[in-house]
């Protein structure tokens, strides 16, 4: 079983900057893969960006690429996700997701969720 928990949420004005975290434990492996996806009031829910633990490989959504970076620290076990210039339509509540083997970005294929943190930026 693995445990996941965001933070870092908070409100912000465009153009600003905020980092998420997601504390991860429980039996997790350098073979796991790490997604970060994000839900907006009355939208489905979509990817944002995703790497594999051993962090040999990343992948971002169009829509941040370029402002966002996934990263990882393995002495704390946690991702991150440092988001820059940010925009009013990057206001959602962001989730962590983890899965054994390569990333997806279909949230589906994750069966591993934190509990999610609410990003606000203001106009």
């Amino acid at each position: 079983q693995v445990q996941l928990i965001e933070s870092g949420g908070g409100l912000v004005q465009a153009g600003g900057s905020l980092r998420l975290s997601c504390a991860v434990s429980g039996r997790t492996s350098s073979s796991y893969a790490m997604g970060w996806f994000r839900q907006a009031p009355g939208k489905e829910r979509e990817f944002v960006a995703a790497m594999r633990w051993s962090a040999d490989s990343t992948y971002y959504a169009d829509s941040v690429k370029g402002r966002f970076t996934i990263s990882r620290d393995n002495a704390k076990s946690t991702v991150y996700l440092q988001m820059n210039s940010l925009k009013p339509e990057d206001t959602a509540v962001y989730y962590c997701a983890a899965r054994h083997d390569y990333y997806y970005t279909q949230g589906y294929e994750y069966p591993y969720w934190g509990q999610g943190t609410q990003v606000t930026v203001s106009s």
